[in-house]
């Protein structure tokens, strides 16, 4: 079993791939994709979907794990996360994927033990739960890695 876990955004989007295997995860990729503002919306899309699509075939994902969304302060953001989020569906349908969603609060939950963690005290804990991990230079990769996580613990699919 291959769990990715993604944390979508239009500047830099993290990610997190852990093998689950024996009983055992461990990860085995994990970064960030940078999306240029300078591009179009839609070179930027293509980029996104490219990007994905070849994680997926290379690690062989058979899980998807995703946040849910929630609103913020700006509504042009959260629509244009959508297209993003749209696109993992998409992935997910295209490559037979399992598709997990799970809310900010639960992912915080599974990984900190206190559903309003900051960024900071879900990186803490990844580092944490994760020995001889680099320390990600964007809380965008932690988020994923806490997302990757989540999924492997709270899913009924891993137990």
């Amino acid at each position: 079993m291959v769990v990715m876990g993604i944390d979508p955004g239009f500047g830099y989007t993290g990610y997190g791939v852990a093998q689950q295997s024996n009983g055992k995860s461990q990860i085995i990729d994990y970064g960030y994709l940078k999306l240029a503002p300078k591009d179009s919306l839609t070179a930027r899309i293509k980029q996104f979907y490219d990007f994905f699509e070849l994680k997926i075939k290379t690690h062989q994902v058979t899980d998807l794990v995703i946040e849910t969304p929630f609103l913020g302060k700006n509504a042009q953001v959260f629509l244009k996360l959508g297209y993003l989020r749209g696109i993992l569906h998409l992935l997910s349908a295209q490559n037979q994927l399992n598709l997990h969603e799970f809310s900010p609060r639960q992912i915080k939950l599974s990984v900190t033990g206190f559903g309003g963690a900051s960024k900071e005290q879900v990186a803490r804990a990844v580092l944490h739960f994760v020995p001889g991990l680099a320390q990600p230079k964007k809380l965008d990769v932690s988020d994923a890695l806490a997302i990757t996580l989540c999924g492997i613990w709270r899913s009924k699919v891993f137990f």
